[in-house]
């Protein structure tokens, strides 16, 4: 169970449990990754070179899943 995959509310990515922590949010408990937690707290420049990073992966992984679908809906 400790490397079962889990989802990070904070990076929307999956980790293995071990490296996630479960957080008190005021809509309940989520969980979010150790890395995550840890840039957040080494001030603003970190935070936000680190959102700069997930803000980028996402872009990547959208525009790989469009395409993908793009080219599934021509091979139709």
């Amino acid at each position: 169970m400790a490397n079962e995959p889990t989802y990070c509310y904070h990076c929307r990515t999956h980790h293995p449990r071990d490296e996630m922590r479960l957080i008190v949010t005021k809509t309940g408990k989520r969980w979010r990754c150790i890395r995550s937690i840890e840039a957040t707290q080494q001030g603003a420049a970190a935070r936000e070179a680190y959102g700069r990073l997930v803000s980028e992966i996402n872009k990547a992984e959208s525009k790989s899943r469009a395409q993908r679908m793009n080219n599934i809906l021509q091979e139709k």
